[in-house]
């Protein structure tokens, strides 16, 4: 059995599920705007700790999984849409720092902020994860991360694949916005005002050397990555 096979059999009963070595995720449902598409956080063992990635709402049973996989170290809510947990976070693991995408240090002022990303990685994770500021889609000014050792692309929004969510009517809006396939829809279209910059970044998630997908609304896209990608954003 390969390895990637062997993680997906991790019992039901745990919160956070296995993905490859150092990776896990945490799915939790979600409604948008009246809708169920579900979220899903990221967790990243790095070699001084975890990168937690879309902080869901840490209950007492999830932080005891998270607590046994080694300290947190950064929080990193990478979009400006992905932002409900951090404070539980933050209370829980008042040591590590909190990461903002641009434009949420203000959105949500509230927030203990210790840094605000950008294209260039930070010193707790440079090395072990790249990162690419998808600052062409200014409605979630995006934050895209890349962990090598997995060949992962970790996203928010960048992919959907709401195509064949368990809800009826997620499907159907997912269809009506011609996401039948993990990827984008034509929101996006809409929302692209500068597609040679959006050409110039997602080209650069390309030269990433990925296969996995996990992103946060929709099953993980577990193989060719790459050109799921690449067909998502071949209009630009």
């Amino acid at each position: 059995m390969d390895a990637r096979a062997r993680f997906r059999h991790t019992p039901s009963i745990m919160l956070l599920t296995q993905l490859a070595e150092n990776l896990w995720m945490h799915e939790r449902p979600l409604r948008f705007w009246g809708l169920e598409t579900g979220t899903r956080m990221t967790i990243v063992r790095l070699h001084g700790g975890l990168f937690v990635h879309c902080p869901a709402p840490l209950s007492a049973a999830l932080r005891t999984e998270v607590d046994a996989l080694g300290p947190v170290r950064a929080l990193v809510a990478s979009s400006l849409f992905h932002h409900l947990g951090v404070q539980s976070w933050i209370d829980a693991h008042p040591h590590a720092i909190a990461c903002a995408c641009p434009g949420l240090e203000r959105k949500r002022s509230d927030l203990r902020w210790d840094r605000v990303l950008g294209d260039s990685p930070e010193p707790e994770w440079r090395g072990e994860l790249e990162q690419v500021f998808f600052a062409a889609r200014t409605m979630e000014n995006e934050v895209v991360f890349f962990h090598r050792d997995s060949r992962t692309m970790i996203c928010a929004d960048v992919v959907f694949n709401l195509a064949r969510h368990p809800s009826r009517l997620t499907r159907l809006v997912a269809f009506l916005l011609a996401n039948r396939e993990p990827g984008a829809t034509w929101l996006e279209h809409l929302m692209m005002r500068d597609r040679q910059a959006a050409r110039e970044q997602i080209g650069r998630m390309l030269a990433w050397d990925f296969d996995r997908i996990v992103l946060s609304h929709g099953p993980i896209v577990e193989a060719n990555g790459h050109e799921v990608l690449r067909r998502a954003y071949a209009w630009l």
